[in-house]
Order: structure tokens, then C-alpha cells, then sequence
């Protein structure tokens, strides 16, 4: 599907492209030589010229030399934990964040229509994950206050008198993901800065130009050097901030197979703390006795929301053979009732791909897949106009072919039947996987017998529900190949940083030492203050 460019509705056009020429390091734009990189769209449209994608802007080039000049300016923002901002008090670093807050709000508009273009996200779904990424913000907010306000008590055991507290790790290296480019990218970097640490972040390849309308609110909410952006290709700028030692935490969400090669290149992977979302392929295991109208609604969208580009997708659909064949017609139905179309169009559920060559791999997982027996049920499944992919409906999938085992990350739907239960609970045991899985049925038995080997294989275990990362406030990790850290809005604060402890006999010198320096608040870390 082409649009004309003087068919798009106004509320949706971008305006003039964004051009980015300067990277924010050290709390200043800084300019490095090199051509730009242009930024074109998922959404393909006419104009005089032909079709093509449409020309949303372009970026810094970026290469060593940046990346060695974000890396300096974090290293000395942190200075070995004694700079401002890890030593500023935690009311202070939560005042700089409410500011940011500030600033990102007045900037929606232009954000989610940079979403929306960049990366085909439909306009619902950006609206829906910018408000998310702001109510994650204030969650966090929250949560370091209550984290906060609980240790702010010094304890007396065995004679010693000690107050524990959360302290930051040091120089962080961000990457997030293009699938939701916004919010899992600041579900690390939020918790990361506000936990005192200073930040290298890397944008990923598709949404970047998004972050743009955020560099000033960056570089006047922190401290010089305290978030530094670096751009760039990763197998050049990457290895250099990672070989030189100065990092001490990777976090990441991509596949195990990078992150595995990126911790090895750390001089002292001892000292790199690791916090990652990794590859997932979550199955559904539909019971013969389950509600099938429910577990077609919940796996249509649980596999193609967002065009299945989710590590929590349903990408392998466990269905007992008594009732796939009546399962297989609704699902059929269900999908070919999807409309297809350009983001910002009402309704819309199958929006383009980033790009064609995510295009191609889909082709080429349906040609592995039919070359070995299956078939696409859905019509019109596996065709493509530009990046506008259909989805396709694939049965039976079976060992051997590689939508079987691998991520898709895409909008193919692969099913498999078993016969008994065992066959099932084998395909997630046999997993290199271990994030989430769905069960759909109505036996409270065979349900509860089912929960307890499940959650000893994966982490979350869905009952009549699709796979998710939400609410928040949940753990959101994996098992196996999965996920290494754990991500929620506790944990991840915890994740970012380690307990750290003052201590003192406890005598009359050591209680009145403290309490001069309670009086005079001469130390953020020692307090008994209480944040509103």
C-alpha cells in the first residue's frame, strides 16, 4: 500500500525532516566531521519522483572518536563516584528528573509522531507508549522515595551502629530496542541516572531521530556529563567504550548472541554488571477444554500486536490436536479480519515493517517452513506490498523447521499439536528460552499441576492471558537465554545499584560524631530526612 504525500491527514504529517547535526556530550552539543546519516521511514509513499520511503531526517555519523569523547565525559561526571551528581543527595537527583518529566511531556506531540513515522507503530500505540514511559517515570519516581524514606534509620546490632543505603555502580552503557524505541530504552536509562549513575547512550538503529526533541531537556535537567548520546555503527563505537574497562554496567535489550560477545570484550568481565532483555520464543499451550474464543482473542493479539515485533509475543502456538482443527478456523478468521494499513489510520492492527529486509527475513522463514510440509492457512498470508507484510497463519510447524526453535519477531504465526500434555510442557523445557509462557484451559487441576514445573522453566506464567511485560510494577526477566537482571520499577532501581553502609561503634564518641553530622548535614549519604 503507497500513499500520495497530499493524501496524508494533516494531523499526522510530520512537518519539515528533523535534522540532527550535533551529539550531546558533556553537557554540550558537540559537532564531529562526517557525512549524516539519513532516517527514512517504515511508510513507503508517491510523490513526483516515484516511491520510496519517506525521508524523515538524518543523524550524526558518529565513530571512535565520539564514542571516546562520551565515554570521557561520563567517566568524569562519575570521577570514581566522587562527582556531583552519584554524590548529590536523592531528593536533589529526583528534583533533576521531575524536570526532565517537565520537559518530555511539552514534547509528546512531536515524539509520538516521530514514533509513529520512524518505526510504523500505529498512532494509538505511540500515544499509548509515550503515556507509559511518562507513568513509568513518576512510578520510579515514587518507588526511590519509599526505597529512600525506608533507610533512612540507622540500626544498632552487636554494639555497631550502621545505615545502609542503595548506591550507583558508575558509567553505564545504554542500548534499547527499535520495537519500542521510547519506553523499554528508559525502563534502563531512567533507573539508571536516577540512581546516581552517569550514562553512554547509544540509540538504537530505527527510532532514533525520537530522542532529538529530549536532548535539551538532558542537557539543562542533569549535571554536565551525566547523559552523553553517542552514535554511530555498533561494531565500531561498541567494543571501544567496552574495551577500555571504564564501564562498569552493560545494559542492553537485544539477543543473547550480541550480548554475550559484548561482555567478553570487558578487560574484567568481574567487574561488568550485566542487566538484559534477550531473545524470548513464548509459547501458548492451549488445552483441549479451554474457552477457544478467549484463547483465539488473546493469541491473535498476543502474536501480532505490533506486528509481533515484541520479545513478549506469542511466537509458537502449542495446540492439543482434539480441538485444532475448530482452533485453527477461528484463528484463520480472526487474522484475516485484521486491517491492514498506514499507522495513523483508525483501526488499523498490520502496520509496515521497518524496513524490507525484515521483509525478507519473514519470506525466508515461510520458505524453510513450506519446503518442509506446512502451509499458510490464512489467504493472502506471507504477502508483501513495499513493508507492508500479512500476516501468515503456519500449520503444522514441526521440528526441523526454523520457525520451530527460532524468534521470529515478526508477523508469522507459527502452530504445533500435541497429543499428551508432556509434549508441551517438553517444548518449553527443551527451550533455550525462558522468559514467558501462556496455558489456556478451565481444569483447576491440571492448571495448578501445569503452573508448578512451568515456573521453574520460565519466569511469568499467563493463565488464560497473553504474554506481557506489564503492569510495572511486576518483575519482567527470563531464565535460560532470556534475560540476566531483573526489570520492574523496584528492581530495576536495585538493579542499577549496590547496598553500601556507613558504620561506628556504638559508643558515646560514635553517637555524637553522627549526630554533628546530622546537624550539620554535612553528608547527603548519612541522613535521617524524610522526601515528601
Amino acid at each position: 500500500m503507497v500513499f500520495q504525500m497530499d493524501e496524508l491527514p494533516p494531523a499526522v504529517r510530520l512537518g519539515a525532516p528533523v535534522h540532527q547535526r550535533e551529539t550531546l556530550i558533556g553537557g554540550a552539543y558537540v559537532r564531529f566531521p562526517g557525512s549524516p546519516v539519513p532516517v527514512r521511514s517504515a511508510v513507503y509513499v508517491a510523490d513526483g519522483a516515484g516511491v520510496a520511503p519517506l525521508e524523515l531526517g538524518s543523524y550524526p555519523a558518529g565513530g571512535a572518536d565520539e564514542a571516546q569523547a562520551a565515554l570521557d565525559a561520563a567517566a568524569a561526571a562519575y570521577d570514581e563516584g566522587a562527582g556531583a551528581w552519584p554524590t548529590m543527595s536523592v531528593a536533589a537527583r529526583i528534583g533533576c528528573m521531575e524536570r526532565f518529566t517537565s520537559a518530555m511531556v511539552a514534547a509528546r506531540e512531536e515524539i509520538v509522531r516521530l514514533l509513529m513515522w520512524e518505526i510504523g507503530k500505529t498512532l494509538g500505540d505511540s500515544q499509548k507508549e509515550f503515556d507509559r514511559t511518562v507513568a513509568y517515570i513518576r512510578a520510579t519516581i515514587a518507588a526511590l522515595k519509599e526505597l529512600d524514606n525506608n533507610h533512612s534509620r540507622f540500626q544498632i546490632v552487636e554494639g555497631v551502629i550502621g545505615q545502609v543505603r542503595r548506591t550507583p555502580l558508575g558509567v553505564v552503557l545504554v542500548m534499547g530496542p527499535y520495537n519500542y524505541p521510547l519506553n523499554e530504552t528508559f525502563a534502563l536509562l531512567i533507573p539508571a541516572l536516577i540512581m546516581g549513575n552517569t550514562v553512554v547512550f547509544k540509540p538504537p538503529r530505527f527510532g532514533v531521530l525520537l530522542f532529538t526533541p529530549l536532548l535539551e531537556a538532558f542537557r539543562t535537567a542533569f549535571p554536565p556529563g551525566v547523559v552523553n548520546f553517542v552514535y554511530g555503527k555498533g561494531e565500531v563505537v561498541v567494543p571501544l567504550l567496552l574495551e577500555s574497562g571504564r564501564v562498569n554496567t552493560l545494559a542492553l535489550i537485544g539477543s543473547s548472541k550480541v550480548a554475550g560477545h559484548l561482555k567478553k570484550l570487558h578487560p574484567k568481565t568481574n567487574r561488568l554488571r550485566a542487566i538484559l532483555g534477550l531473545d524470548a520464543k513464548n509459547a501458548a499451550i492451549v488445552l483441549e477444554d479451554a474457552d477457544l474464543d478467549l484463547a483465539v482473542s488473546e493469541c491473535v493479539s498476543g502474536a501480532l500486536s505490533f506486528n509481533g515485533q515484541r520479545c513478549t509475543a506469542l511466537k509458537m502456538l502449542l495446540v492439543h490436536r482434539s480441538i485444532s482443527e475448530i482452533f485453527l478456523e477461528k484463528l484463520t478468521s480472526a487474522i484475516e479480519h485484521l486491517k491492514s494499513g498506514m499507522p495513523w489510520e483508525p483501526g488499523v492492527a498490520i502496520t509496515p515493517l521497518p524496513n524490507l529486509a525484515k521483509v525478507e527475513q519473514m519470506r525466508a522463514y515461510l520458505e524453510d517452513a513450506l519446503a518442509q510440509g506446512a502451509r499458510v492457512l490464512n489467504a493472502g498470508g506471507g504477502a508483501a506490498s513495499g513493508t507492508l507484510f500479512t500476516p501468515a497463519l503456519v500449520y503444522p510447524v514441526t521440528p526441523g523447521m526454523r520457525l520451530y526453535r527460532e524468534e521470529q519477531f515478526g508477523p508469522i504465526v507459527p502452530v504445533a499439536v500435541f497429543d499428551d500434555i508432556a509434549e508441551a510442557l517438553a517444548y518449553v523445557r527443551t527451550s533455550e528460552h525462558g522468559q514467558q509462557v501462556s496455558l489456556f484451559g478451565k481444569n483447576p487441576e491440571i492448571i495448578g499441576r501445569l503452573v508448578d514445573p512451568l515456573v521453574n522453566q520460565v519466569c511469568r506464567v499467563n493463565i488464560n492471558s497473553q504474554c506481557q511485560r506489564g503492569p510495572d510494577v511486576f518483575p519482567f526477566t527470563g531464565r535460560k537465554d532470556s534475560a540476566e537482571g531483573t526489570l520492574s520499577v523496584t528492581d530495576a532501581l536495585r538493579s542499577f545499584s549496590i547496598r553500601s553502609m556507613i558504620a561506628t561503634k556504638d559508643s558515646a564518641a560514635g553517637k555524637a560524631l553522627l549526630g554533628e553530622i546530622l546537624h550539620e548535614r554535612s553528608s547527603n549519604f548519612i541522613h535521617t530526612g524524610f522526601i515528601f
